[in-house]
């Protein structure tokens, strides 16, 4: 029997990272047995113990190095999780921590549920509580539903996931951005039993790192190569209508709409990017039909722009953008089909129990 509940995997690339703090959260704050794996990334794992101060001597952590060259949290993560001998892990970005009891109250959790994964909490920079998912009526706690329960909106595996059921999964590698989405996705909509600690103590995202960067914009295509991976799964592949619909919707009301947002600064980035966008717009809606008609009247109203108009304005991609932002605007809570509106999926209800749970406390 091991002798750690819970494996909980920081990843490392730089000595400004407050490591300790993330470590010692963890450490300090759970009286369940739990380990801390702390892997120095394209750095000296020395550098690193010299940052960790006295908790390098905690029987509890180790430290293991990874010299891949790779601009990438997927490979130290990857190694983490193939070291990790507990019956659940964890991740806990170098920047983070975890209230005190966090863990514990996660194991309590799943005791109580039989979760496959349990979902933390997460108290953002801004002091406020992060409304993803939107779970059903924002108090959903268990025997959670990936459709329903809109959990493609949790991209980050925050929390706990069992090793016994996801302990051959791993991170994507070789993509631009979104290592963590098919991972999240996998837990998500293949757990048997799934949970979420809405009222328990937070993950705490940290917007405090010395040694932040703003990041050149990548090619679109890199950006969306995680698409690749998600469509060779086999549950994907094999996923009901109702299930693609949700996940679509997702990525593009979020990470399509992100990306477009990144590169509307100018007249020329956008229509150098247009075709990209449009490749990737067309390959959501051919793994779901239906997801285009869930978004809101603003998203479509930026659609539109972007695939019809012959030339682009970027100010005026920027106005129609930040117009998806008035959350009390009847654009942005309602479809263009009425019979829609009320779709679990579509904005009115997803923005309803985003509201309901970001008003916790």
């Amino acid at each position: 029997m091991n002798e750690y509940a819970v494996d909980v995997v920081i990843a490392v690339h730089s000595a400004e990272r407050p490591v300790a703090r993330a470590a010692g959260s963890v450490l300090t704050g759970t009286q369940a047995p739990v380990r801390v794996t702390v892997v120095a990334h394209n750095i000296d794992p020395e550098i690193i113990r010299e940052r960790l101060g006295d908790l390098a001597g905690d029987p509890r952590l180790r430290l293991i190095g990874l010299a891949d060259g790779i601009h990438s949290p997927a490979g130290p993560m990857n190694l983490g999780f193939a070291r990790a001998e507990a019956p659940f892990v964890a991740l806990l970005g170098s920047d983070d921590e975890l209230a005190p009891g966090a863990i514990d109250s996660w194991l309590a959790l799943q005791r109580e549920t039989g979760a496959d994964a349990v979902l933390a909490r997460i108290l953002l920079a801004s002091g406020e509580v992060d409304p993803y998912p939107p779970v059903r009526l924002g108090r959903r706690v268990r025997d959670l539903d990936g459709a329903k329960d809109r959990l493609a909106y949790r991209s980050a595996p925050l929390g706990m996931v069992s090793r016994e059921r996801f302990g051959d999964l791993r991170l994507t590698t070789g993509v631009g951005s979104g290592e963590d989405l098919v991972y999240s996705l996998t837990v998500w909509f293949t757990g048997a039993h799934l949970a979420y600690d809405l009222t328990g103590p937070a993950y705490v995202v940290n917007g405090d790192a010395g040694d932040r960067v703003t990041s050149a914009v990548r090619p679109l295509a890199e950006d969306s190569a995680f698409l690749d991976h998600l469509e060779t799964m086999p549950w994907f592949a094999q996923a009901p209508a109702r299930v693609r619909e949700a996940i679509v919707v997702k990525l593009i009301r979020m990470h399509v709409f992100d990306a477009l947002a990144m590169r509307a600064n100018s007249d020329e980035q956008l229509s150098e990017n247009r075709d990209a966008f449009r490749t990737v717009l067309a390959r959501l809606a051919r793994l779901s039909p239906s997801a285009p008609g869930l978004l809101s009247i603003a998203d479509r109203r930026v659609l539109d722009a972007l695939v019809s108009q012959q030339s682009l304005d970027a100010a005026a991609m920027r106005s129609l953008i930040a117009a998806r932002s008035r959350y009390k605007s009847p654009a942005v809570l309602l479809t263009r089909n009425p019979l829609r509106w009320f779709h679990a999926q579509a904005p009115f209800r997803t923005l309803l129990a985003g509201s309901l749970i970001a008003r916790r406390r």
